[in-house]
């Protein structure tokens, strides 16, 4: 169970990836003072988690519902986590989450930027929901629930933490330093998306066989 627990949260806080949303949260907070910047970082990451743990509850009814396969969901997955760690190594993550000056100029003009963008799309972007979604379908025990929602409640509070030393990690590493770590995570979350697709694909084999 605690190999488990250490997979999903590996996978989880890859594809949340907390680290590539930096940028964007010190260019929202950048007029706003460090209390001010604590409490959107706050509030974001429990959107987050309030959004995430939704998804995940629910994920079994949706796919029941719409008639999506566990495979079909994994393959599509696969895709949009595969493409996001993609956007991670060519550095255009925030363009993939559609942030673009005009959003990003609306968002600092808003009085509360933590559900939107910072909450969803950035931080609960559609990888990291069809990835819990597959985990509600594939693990339908309570235990498992349990567990799974246990990782989602850690990455919002690792989150939080990230978030809230923006500006100290960003003077430590620097931009260079961001872009390299993003670089690293974008690897990891490519090879997850990889993963995910080709588990479905054997998937559909046994189904056939």
């Amino acid at each position: 169970m605690l190999g488990f627990w250490f997979m999903v949260f590996a996978a989880l806080f890859s594809v949340v990836n907390p680290f590539g949303t930096l940028p964007v949260f010190i260019s929202i907070t950048q007029y706003d003072s460090k209390q001010e910047r604590n409490r959107t970082a706050f509030r974001a990451s429990l959107f987050m988690i309030i959004i995430l743990v939704v998804f995940f509850l629910v994920g079994t009814y949706i796919m029941n519902f719409f008639g999506i396969s566990i495979a079909s969901l994994k393959i599509t997955g696969g895709i949009i986590i595969g493409s996001s760690g993609f956007a991670l190594l060519t550095g255009n993550f925030s363009k993939h989450k559609g942030m673009n000056k005009k959003v990003e100029a609306d968002a600092i003009a808003k009085d509360d930027s933590s559900i939107s963008p910072l909450a969803i799309p950035m931080l609960a972007g559609p990888g990291a929901i069809s990835l819990l979604i597959s985990y509600s379908k594939e693990y339908p025990s309570w235990e498992y629930y349990l567990l799974i929602t246990s990782t989602i409640l850690v990455t919002g509070f690792l989150t939080y933490l990230i978030l809230r030393s923006a500006q100290v990690i960003n003077k430590r590493l620097g931009a260079t330093g961001l872009s390299s770590l993003s670089r690293l995570i974008g690897f990891i979350v490519i090879a997850i998306g990889v993963e995910y697709i080709i588990s479905a694909v054997f998937m559909i084999a046994d189904q056939l066989a």
